[in-house]
């Protein structure tokens, strides 16, 4: 039950993408040009994605445990540190340059575009990378 349902939230996720533009990287930024050819359209699908997860959010605090897990993984850390702040700030850059973030690229590859499967690759290059420098910082204490 458990694959199933993550299955179909799955593809619940990928065609909410895909029906509201975020696989289209040009979309994106033209979203990102505040000063050029802004369209303000994913402002508004950003926050029906709020007004979607806020009650969400709200139901769930009020379980116990989760569906398919025997306790809730709710992250610990709550402050700013270089890390949060340097991964923010690139994963902005990278967003503003390629018009895609991890999600979308996902669901794009699909289509067979040579530059979305590029991204993707070095996406995840640079993801293996970004955990082997910080494995390496902590080693040393920074």
């Amino acid at each position: 039950m458990r694959n199933l349902v993550t299955v179909f939230t799955g593809l619940i996720f990928g065609i909410g993408l895909i029906m509201s533009g975020m696989t289209n990287p040009a979309k994106v930024q033209n979203f990102l040009d505040l000063f050029g050819s802004w369209d303000p359209s994913l402002a508004l699908v950003m926050g029906g994605a709020i007004l979607i997860t806020m009650p969400g959010f709200w139901l769930v605090q009020k379980r116990q445990t989760p569906f398919f897990e025997d306790s809730f993984l709710i992250p610990q850390k709550t402050n700013l540190d270089f890390y949060l702040l340097t991964g923010s700030a690139i994963f902005g850059i990278g967003w503003g340059l390629g018009g895609f973030c991890p999600g979308p690229v996902i669901v794009s590859i699909s289509n067979g575009s040579t530059g979305t499967i590029l991204f993707v690759i070095t996406m995840l290059i640079g993801m293996v990378l970004a955990k082997l420098l910080i494995l390496r910082l902590q080693k040393i204490n920074i």
